[in-house]
């Protein structure tokens, strides 16, 4: 097992369970706060429901490691988008009155880094692969 592999795991899971808390926050808290949220910064209320969405079952495919690669490039749009739309005049650490994009970044790097090496370690895709060759093979 290389060591590149282990670390592709702890990113990839540690990135999932932050994004599913992240959705799962934002559907406890009522969706319609994040959706209020968002229509008061100028973009579609309904685009909350997607984002809060693609947290929740990105963040949960993430840790099984269920499609990871895609995941997580739709997670680095939500962080750009975050970042640029929300965070980037808050400065790199906040403002005083709100949080800095410091954390967006981190949490996008670790998504291009899946997004380049992927992570097969523990992965349900695996699974899925190899019965894949199996059947292929047997053919």
């Amino acid at each position: 097992m290389k060591n590149v592999e282990i670390g592709a795991l702890i990113l990839r899971v540690v990135l999932g369970v932050t994004f599913f808390i992240h959705g799962l926050v934002k559907f406890q808290g009522g969706i319609e706060n994040t959706v209020g949220w968002f229509a008061s910064i100028g973009l579609p209320g309904g685009l909350a429901y997607a984002v809060a969405i693609v947290e929740l079952v990105g963040g949960l495919a993430l840790i099984i490691g269920l499609g990871s690669r895609v995941i997580s490039a739709l997670l680095a749009v939500l962080m750009l988008g975050a970042t640029l739309k929300v965070k980037l005049a808050m400065g790199f650490l906040g403002n005083g009155q709100g949080a800095g994009y410091e954390l967006d970044v981190a949490l996008l790097a670790m998504a291009v880094f899946i997004i380049i090496n992927g992570s097969k370690l523990l992965a349900v895709d695996q699974r899925f692969g190899k019965r894949q060759k199996s059947v292929a093979e047997s053919v």
